[in-house]
């Protein structure tokens, strides 16, 4: 009978002190976790704020990270500690009072060598948490309060070029390369080429391509890559694909090429017109050209002899012919002489 008395005297002793741990304890339900970013780029800050709702005499808070993607930078509201993976902050009022806080905050830097969107979480768990003087302790929190962002580098536009030289002929194939590329260009799993072409003449146009198997495809027609669609994304993509042009008549043509993402309802990603001029021959333009730069260098040329010939005039022919033969002072000057001395003869006479 003893026994049984002291069995149920120590229960009973277990429940009031779990009675009174209960009472004690309180649920600090107001916190608050707010991240100032929902997305960061390589080399940015990223600061995780905890709104306490109270003022707390002393806490231990970690937030856990993922160190693949971030770097811890600083932290405020406490001693903080850092394993590489969690940053511990503890704080402690030593005035028991004058000094409660109601919020901490911790800074991390997105790692540089980022080069595809990452989804992750910052984990916030805390203990050891009282109110300002010490007489109340809150429940811990265990149970992670998880603040997902996402890292990634800032993307690039992707940008569509069609190369080829020289003219395009009518009903003549025309080696032609086109050009996908972007220096960081986002990622997508499953994309593929299309295009469409207008022209203000009845004709048509063909853009071929063979794919990885052998097939030929119009990706006027069908399309190009793969039904589900091919992968695109990362640093520096150059997607290339060797096509063949073929038009059916002489003119103007618009072709718009596209690049789609299967996973959105087929979006375009990036899209570019190009015009394209078909002619009927090879070298339409290059032999106009060539006329026009012979006439300009044929009236330059003309110029430039009209100039040489002035000059030249100007240099063999004088502005007054030379004196050449006899002139009348030739005869006149003698008679002058003759008749003086026949003068002065007759008046010695007299």
């Amino acid at each position: 009978m003893k026994k049984i008395v002291s069995i149920i005297t120590v229960l009973l002793v277990l429940f009031i002190l779990s009675f009174i741990t209960n009472v004690n304890a309180a649920t600090l339900d107001s916190i608050n976790v707010t991240v100032d970013k929902e997305t960061v780029h390589p080399n940015e800050n990223v600061t995780v704020n905890i709104e306490f709702g109270k003022e707390l005499g002393a806490y231990t808070v970690d937030i856990a990270y993922d160190n693949n993607l971030f770097e811890y930078v600083s932290s405020e509201g406490g001693t903080h500690s850092d394993n590489g993976t969690r940053v511990r902050l503890y704080y402690y009022d030593e005035t028991v009072g004058s000094n409660p806080r109601t919020n901490m905050s911790v800074t991390f830097k997105a790692k540089t060598e980022i080069i595809t969107s990452n989804p992750t979480d910052f984990s916030i768990t805390a203990e050891g948490m009282t109110n300002s003087d010490g007489s109340e302790d809150y429940d811990d929190i265990t149970t992670p309060i998880d603040k997902s962002i996402i890292v990634e580098p800032k993307y690039v536009d992707y940008d569509i070029a069609i190369n080829y030289s020289g003219d395009i002929v009518v009903n003549e194939e025309k080696d032609m390369e086109l050009v996908i590329s972007s220096t960081m260009g986002k990622n997508y799993e499953h994309t593929r080429i299309i295009a469409e072409a207008k022209t203000e003449s009845s004709g048509t146009v063909k853009l071929l391509a063979i794919d990885e198997q052998n097939l030929e495809h119009d990706i006027i027609q069908s399309g190009f890559g793969s039904a589900s669609g091919d992968k695109i994304g990362g640093q520096n993509v150059e997607k290339k694909l060797n096509i063949r042009g073929l038009f059916d008549t002489v003119g103007t043509y618009s072709i718009t090429i596209k690049l789609i993402d299967r996973d959105n309802s087929d979006n375009a990603i990036a899209t570019k017109t190009f015009e394209f001029e078909v002619k009927e021959t090879a070298g339409e333009n290059v032999d106009n050209d060539s006329n026009n730069n012979e006439v300009t260098d044929d009236e330059t040329t003309g110029e430039n002899n009209e100039i040489n010939n002035e000059e030249q005039n100007s240099n063999t022919i004088p502005d007054t012919l030379p004196k050449t033969g006899n002139t009348i002072y030739f005869y006149i000057i003698p008679i002058i002489l003759v008749l003086v001395a026949a003068y002065i003869t007759l008046k010695n006479k007299e």
